[in-house]
């Protein structure tokens, strides 16, 4: 494994986790979890480092698809990363109406 490829499968993982973290507080009801607030603020850092890292690969990598940049990766950051930082963002603003 590379270290192109490396870097985007952690950043896809930190992106995958963001998005759970942020889908939780609104798969369930308002009060249920006292998650909601934290939840959007972490689902919003790592989607974030998610589309930060994926950008960086991206731009690094000197080949196409099947070099060992890890291009196709950064790519899947480019995407993950951005819908971990709208869930968290819902999260947040469900959060502030339930308070």
């Amino acid at each position: 494994m590379t270290t192109g490829r490396l870097w985007s499968a952690v950043a896809a993982l930190l992106g995958l986790a963001g998005v759970v973290v942020g889908g939780l507080p609104l798969a369930r009801s308002v009060g249920r979890t006292g998650t909601g607030r934290r939840g959007g603020i972490a689902a919003l850092i790592t989607g974030l480092a998610c589309t930060v890292v994926g950008g960086l690969v991206v731009a690094a990598a000197e080949g196409g698809p099947s070099t060992g940049y890890g291009i196709v990766g950064g790519y899947v950051d480019l995407v993950v990363g951005p819908i971990a930082v709208a869930l968290g963002g819902l999260a947040l603003v469900r959060s502030r109406r339930a308070a």
